[in-house]
């Protein structure tokens, strides 16, 4: 919702945009059709994203960000879309990710 306020809006005050698994489509039907907004952002967008997230097909959210020069991935290794990985803790990864993006 907050991506396609940015993509109408554009407020000054914003500067970035973080996507904590980004829902690309819905269970079982890939598609990219949710995405198509985010063509509209000029502001630097940072998507993490968990390699097993079944809402994000990794190939399909690969090739919608490729043609969004504003746009970083960073991915997590065996995460799904709860960013749940086996025992790991992936808070402290996902806040330590933004906060090197962010350069605070």
């Amino acid at each position: 919702m907050t991506s396609q306020r940015l993509a109408k809006e554009r407020p000054l005050f914003v500067k970035g945009i973080v996507f904590y698994g980004f829902p690309l489509h819905p269970l079982g039907s890939p598609s990219t059709e949710r995405a198509a907004h985010l063509k509209d952002i000029s502001i630097p967008m940072l998507f993490l994203q968990g390699t097993r997230d079944k809402m994000a097909e990794m190939s399909l959210l690969e090739e919608t960000l490729s043609g969004l020069p504003t746009a970083t991935l960073a991915t997590l290794e065996g995460a799904d879309h709860s960013f749940k990985a086996g025992k790991k803790q992936l808070i402290p990864v996902l806040a330590e990710r933004t906060r090197q993006w962010m350069k605070v």
